[in-house]
């Protein structure tokens, strides 16, 4: 890490009262040096990353971090409160913040940054030292590695570091001994992950590896983040006498280690408790106990065996919907675009292999049109083959591709594709289930899993259970472009609802999902259409009616969260949702029904006004697309005033602090603005 931080980056006696305070703080340092070239476009990525997961961790250490295009060079910066900030970590605030910065795009150095530092700080010394140093130059070199913890702690200067203490973080390595000199040690091999893949995965990893030495046990970790991860070699697995699997996302290609006594656990059980972890699988081995690691699914592995199936269930399902919607987004802005240029009868037009004259705006429409109607092609088969690959990993995929192309060859839709994913999970972990003689378990994923689950998911798919499911799917089809009038406004209204309970979560996506589904056709309905604007136009209301508020009673909310209402007019006017989230999150019982009761009004209007939508994306830059264009914004205007209006009553109506009623306009302000502070009892 030489040169990405310096001294002028430190601040040893950081004042800032938040995490947007702090972040502001230290990124106004990286402002000065050269390296972020947008102070404010560079805190609203931040924020942005920090709305998706806390980035608090225990033992009072807070890691802010983004990709930004603001940045010119990968920087850390590091700053130390007296007083704490919350983070987020379930231990409480954090006194030691390092805010990371990296350009766009630059995925190794960010992940470089983040790894090397999350295994550093799983070091007491380490970050012993930081709290205890007292000039930012030594507390700069200590976090790049040219003085260990304790020169620091005397000190010492930086030359005076070994090269090898300084790769260590500050400790020089120590060598296991061996339980006796003519006996090998104990073999542990270990998997982390986390859903982000950066801090979690490298802490939990350190953790294990330093308790493996104290006890003396050889421990050889698998780090699976978020830029992919290298293979253990397959000799180091086999020689390993027991398997610690620490992760809560599911850990890709486990059939490696089928066989072997497993202790599987959450990644933060790998940082807090190591010992136990190496103990416990010792134990398991000592008792003979084996593993087979086909039989379980991704979900079975994510480390908490408490889970119900029915959260199980919306895992699998939001698995296939996540890789669904890129094709989504890609094939109906191209649609969209094909009709803007080709106009409204680019959908027969003939194939642009067969004509195209490269100075006709058609032939170009045409082009878009059919690009898109090959990506949306894509939609059901995908969405089959990851549910499948969410329950039953990559043996999976084969059956579920299967099972959704045939869903949509025989026009089973959506509906289908969900069946056809979950069917070919199923079969597929049937036959993980079978035992079968060693000799043939190496062509099993290759040949004989996809072969028999392929034919089955077939038989069900034509035989049995597709032809219901298209009748079901031709009868809602045919219901919802009956709709008009009255129930088409409670329609509007119910996704409205939808849009807005979890800004982005499942139930977000539900109703983003089956809009999306309407408009997947070459020809979509009127029905469909209007379906897809009303939950676009619902989807923007939580983020502009934040910005808003913000913007005429500034004095109900904290300093930060109207630096987030500005980044929340580009979210919202984006269909971003997710905008709004650092508000719901700090105020959900006053955020979250207002701007339900604005996403309900403003998808009621749209269906009421009939306006249309083919593109599944887009926002405001999507207009020119839109059928009935004005009353379509005319209704995302009026949802945006309901939702402001609520939320600047209901946190006005809030009390001081102190119980006292405040009497007069001015003190109902100041009161607002006191309780903007106070944390919302749930």
């Amino acid at each position: 890490m030489s040169e990405m931080i310096t001294a002028d980056l430190v601040d040893l006696d950081l004042s800032a009262e938040s995490k947007e305070a702090a972040a502001r703080a230290l990124a106004e340092r990286m402002v000065a040096k050269g390296r972020v070239t947008d102070l404010d476009g560079f805190l609203a990525d931040v924020a942005a990353r920090e709305a998706q997961m806390p980035t608090g961790l225990d033992g009072g250490i807070g890691i802010p971090h983004c990709r930004s295009e603001h940045v010119t060079e990968p920087t850390l910066a590091f700053g130390r409160s007296a007083a704490g900030i919350d983070f987020g970590a379930a231990d409480g605030p954090a006194d030691l913040i390092f805010l990371i910065a990296a350009p766009a795009g630059a995925d190794d150095a960010h992940l470089t940054i983040l790894s090397s530092l999350a295994r550093q700080l799983m070091n007491a010394e380490f970050t012993d030292a930081l709290r205890g140093v007292s000039d930012a130059e030594t507390a700069a070199a200590l976090v790049r590695g040219d003085v260990t913890p304790a020169e620091a702690a005397e000190g010492a200067s930086a030359e005076d570091a070994s090269p090898a203490e300084a790769a260590a973080g500050g400790t020089a390595p120590e060598t296991p001994e061996a339980d006796a000199p003519d006996e090998r040690p104990f073999r542990i091999v270990a998997v982390t992950s986390c859903p982000t893949g950066i801090a979690h995965t490298y802490m939990a990893a350190e953790s294990l590896e330093n308790a493996g030495r104290e006890a003396g046990v050889e421990v050889t970790v698998e780090t699976q983040g978020s830029a992919g991860f290298t293979r253990l070699d397959p000799a180091v697995i086999a020689a390993a006498d027991g398997v610690v699997f620490a992760h809560d996302v599911p850990v890709r290609e486990k059939d490696r280690f089928a066989g072997k006594p497993t202790v599987d656990v959450g990644v933060k059980a790998g940082i807090n408790r190591p010992a136990e972890l190496i103990a416990e699988v010792r134990a398991k081995a000592e008792r003979g106990e084996k593993t087979a690691g086909a039989a379980t699914t991704p979900v079975d592995r994510a480390g908490d065996s408490t889970e119900g199936y029915g959260t199980k269930l919306r895992k699998w399902l939001m698995s296939g919907v996540s890789y669904m919607v890129p094709f989504v987004a890609a094939g109906g802005l191209l649609i969209a675009l094909g009709f803007a240029i080709g106009g409204w009868t680019v959908n027969k037009a003939p194939s642009v292999m067969d004509h195209f004259v490269w100075t006709q705006s058609d032939s170009w429409g045409a082009l878009l049109f059919q690009i898109g109607g090959m990506a949306f092609n894509f939609l059901v088969p995908v969405l089959a083959g990851y549910i499948a690959y969410g329950m039953a990993d990559r043996p999976g995929l084969v059956p579920g591709f299967v099972g959704g192309a045939i869903s949509l060859s025989i026009n089973a839709g959506f509906l289908g594709g969900l069946a056809a994913g979950l069917i070919a999970g199923g079969v597929v972990l049937a036959i993980q289930r079978v035992k079968i003689p060693a000799a043939m378990r190496g062509i099993m994923p290759v040949v004989v899993i996809p072969l028999i689950s392929s034919a089955v998911v077939g038989f069900l798919m034509f035989v049995v259970i597709g032809k219901p499911i298209a009748a079901a799917q031709k009868g809602m089809t045919d219901w919802l472009s009956g709709l008009t009038g009255t129930n088409a406004v409670l329609l509007g209204a119910l996704l409205g609802l939808m849009m807005c309970f979890d800004l982005g979560g499942p139930v977000n996506k539900v109703a983003y999902t089956f809009a999306t589904a309407g408009i997947a056709v070459a020809s979509p309905s009127d029905s469909a259409m209007k379906i897809m604007a009303a939950v676009m136009a619902a989807g923007m209301v939580p983020p502009l009616a934040m910005a808003l508020a913000t913007t005429v009673r500034g004095k109900l909310f904290t300093p930060a969260e109207r630096e987030n209402g500005k980044a929340a007019w580009v979210l919202g006017a984006s269909f971003i949702s997710e905008g709004a989230i650092p508000f719901a999150a700090a105020d959900p019982l006053r955020v979250i029904p207002s701007a339900m009761a604005g996403g309900a009004v403003t998808g009621a209007l749209s269906m009421m006004f009939d306006a249309t939508l083919r593109a599944p994306h887009g926002g405001i830059f999507v207009v020119p697309l839109i059928g009935n264009p004005f009353l379509y914004l005319l209704a995302i205007a009026a949802g945006v005033c309901v939702s402001t209006a609520l939320v600047v009553v209901l946190k006005g109506l809030r009390k001081p602090a102190q119980g006292t009623p405040a009497a007069g306009a001015a003190e109902s302000a100041a009161a607002g603005e006191q309780g903007s502070r106070q944390p919302v009892a749930a």
